[in-house]
């Protein structure tokens, strides 16, 4: 995969890209993620990119030309183009599966007041990380590229992938590690019994439990099959009385 960025601020990556798995991913050739400086793009003086909005109004607004540019030189006809905006769908974990298989993605980080609106017809969508502004959109695309880019095969180990919270629609089920007891808090002793059928069991029904107890309202989007509704019909009836 290749994944393009377009910034202003193309320091603001050095330290996430050359840290931890995404570092490993790039020098195992997983993935190519290049910045590009949109003030390269400029057409005024002292790579000026941004100018008065038409109309009046606040602050300032990423001027259209650069982007154009930019998106001319970098597109292929396999890209993906995705603008961070808060006025974008919000991010699931089934769009970062979706992109996870796309071969290039240029992501476009705007600041300011926004991006002139005619940059709305070289986009194929625009993406939030949630309901709030941010001063930029370099933290959204940085949080984009981790959560594709781990789910590229080969970047870490595909069992891990498929048991996290959201892959199937469930929040995962409760971990824990040695020592088995400490300060009278213990690890269940399900996990210790070498019962692989009753940890799945336990696991499932907890996974369950847990998103009933903490994210309710992801529970109306999940497909659920027949044991999983069993179990949580089991959940409510002794978790509501």
């Amino acid at each position: 995969m290749k994944i393009d960025i377009i910034t202003i601020f193309p320091e603001f990556f050095q330290p996430f890209l050359e840290t931890s798995i995404i570092k490993r991913a790039i020098e195992q050739n997983l993935v190519t993620i290049d910045l590009h400086q949109l003030r390269d793009y400029a057409h005024q003086k002292h790579n000026k990119i941004d100018d008065t909005i038409y109309g009046g109004g606040v602050g300032m607004l990423m001027q259209f030309p650069p982007f154009y540019d930019a998106l001319e030189k970098l597109r292929t006809k396999n890209t993906h183009v995705i603008m961070l905006t808060p006025q974008g769908k919000v991010y699931k974990q089934k769009k970062a599966i979706k992109l996870s298989q796309k071969k290039h993605i240029i992501l476009i980080c705007g600041h300011y007041e926004g991006i002139d609106a005619r940059v709305d017809n070289f986009i194929d969508e625009e993406i939030s990380i949630g309901d709030y502004v941010l001063t930029g959109g370099e933290i959204p695309a940085m949080i984009l590229s981790d959560s594709i880019i781990r789910l590229i095969p080969g970047v870490i180990q595909q069992a891990s992938s498929e048991e996290d919270s959201l892959q199937n629609g469930w929040l995962k089920y409760p971990q824990f590690t040695k020592p088995d007891s400490y300060q009278g808090f213990d690890v269940p002793e399900i996990l210790k019994s070498g019962h692989h059928k009753n940890i799945e069991n336990w696991r499932k029904r907890q996974s369950i439990l847990k998103t009933y107890q903490k994210r309710p309202d992801l529970i109306k989007t999940i497909k659920m099959t027949d044991e999983e509704k069993q179990i949580l019909d089991e959940i409510k009836s002794k978790t509501d009385k």
